[in-house]
């Protein structure tokens, strides 16, 4: 991958030719997660976080997403800015395709385990209260504990319940391509949501390189093939967790970084325990120092003190979800169905990738967002 640098992790706006005049405006998005955090790029200068519920404890109140000591806040923190954010730590750079959506976060298991049932539990309570902040996407970026067929799986039957009533459901798919059987499991199986596989742009759509992200694949337990579209699910810059080990290094190395070769040695110095492998190294060259930070630096995929570059279809499912909030911006009356036919439809499929792997092929933000503005002029 060589030196991760932020010129080698291109705002998503670039990469996927969004229409920038769509931002989600008026389009509340609900996200199932690990865990959560009101990150600045969310809450700054606008707040847009209308609501939290922790499915595990029963807590709720947006008070509860500042606690950067829970591991489990990174994962949902990170989706949901993927979406959503407006990139107020990088002076707008990595902004999400929809920087103006309203977010429900709803915490349905930690960074250890996310079980079956309290997904399940997680959907149920976004279909309660799907009326109460007019939720009309839900992004679900984890996954259950087993295969099931969506004839009989409660967390299935729930999730389809939600699509009837008019919400749009994005899962991704998983990252199981690589274990026998790529198995798919609930939600992503579920035959009316919108499943979401992985590509790999290399960071940058001008090098002409797009490969597949080892996801998972179908066909399901129920004979059905999975994913109906891949995003980009590699070279995503998401936000590093405040108040963190992982925030002090990161900051401590981009400042090296910047630092100029006379002055690493007391640098370092002045900052023990921030990063064992310079300590160690503090007496020699500068030249080694420097090979040494840059070592850490692509390491620790820091693109600067704010955000590391992140891959996984986690990822993915939100970039399609921010999709979705302009085209219901662009077209609020879509339904369900009309929103993953348009995605399907305005799809290009990948060269040298097998149709199992891709479905209908990448999702691409600016046809969905047109084909979604004629159905409206046509009515």
């Amino acid at each position: 991958m060589g030196h991760v640098d932020p010129a080698d992790v291109l705002p998503l706006m670039d990469r996927m030719g969004a229409d920038g005049r769509y931002t989600g405006r008026g389009i509340t998005m609900a996200f199932l997660d690990s865990g959560f955090f009101a990150h600045a790029d969310l809450v700054s200068p606008r707040k847009r976080i209308r609501a939290y519920q922790d499915i595990m404890s029963g807590k709720s109140g947006l008070e509860h997403l500042h606690d950067t000591t829970d591991p489990s806040a990174w994962h949902g923190m990170m989706s949901t800015v993927v979406a959503a954010g407006n990139g107020a730590l990088s002076d707008g750079r990595f902004r999400g395709l929809a920087p103006d959506a309203e977010l429900v976060l709803v915490k349905v298991g930690s960074m250890a385990r996310v079980r079956h049932d309290d997904i399940a539990r997680g959907v149920e309570w976004v279909l309660t209260h799907r009326q109460k902040y007019d939720i009309r996407i839900l992004n679900i970026s984890c996954g259950g504990d087993y295969e099931a067929s969506y004839l009989t799986d409660i967390l299935s039957r729930m999730t389809e319940a939600c699509i009837r009533e008019g919400i749009v459901v994005v899962v991704a798919v998983g990252n199981a391509g690589h274990l026998p059987g790529h198995p798919v499991l609930p939600p992503a199986s579920v035959p009316a949501v919108i499943s979401v596989g992985g590509v790999d742009d290399a960071g940058n759509p001008k090098y002409g390189r797009r490969t597949s992200y080892n996801h998972s694949y179908g066909p399901t337990v129920d004979g059905l093939q999975k994913p109906e579209v891949v995003a980009l699910a590699d070279w995503i810059a998401a936000p590093i967790l405040p108040g963190t080990p992982t925030k002090a290094q990161a900051e401590f190395l981009k400042k090296l970084d910047h630092t100029a070769d006379k002055n690493l040695a007391r640098v370092i110095g002045e900052h023990p325990g921030l990063d064992s492998s310079l300590d160690e190294a503090l007496h020699r060259p500068p030249y080694l120092l420097r090979q040494i930070i840059w070592g850490r630096l692509r390491d620790q995929h820091v693109i600067n003190e704010h955000y590391k570059k992140v891959d996984g279809t986690s990822f993915a499912a939100p970039i399609v979800s921010s999709v979705v909030a302009q085209m219901l911006e662009a077209n609020p009356d879509l339904t369900p169905q009309q929103c993953k036919r348009i995605l399907i439809k305005t799809a290009v499929r990948l060269h040298n990738v097998e149709v199992d792997r891709q479905g209908w092929g990448e999702v691409k933000a600016r046809p969905a967002v047109e084909h979604a503005l004629s159905l409206k002029h046509a009515r």
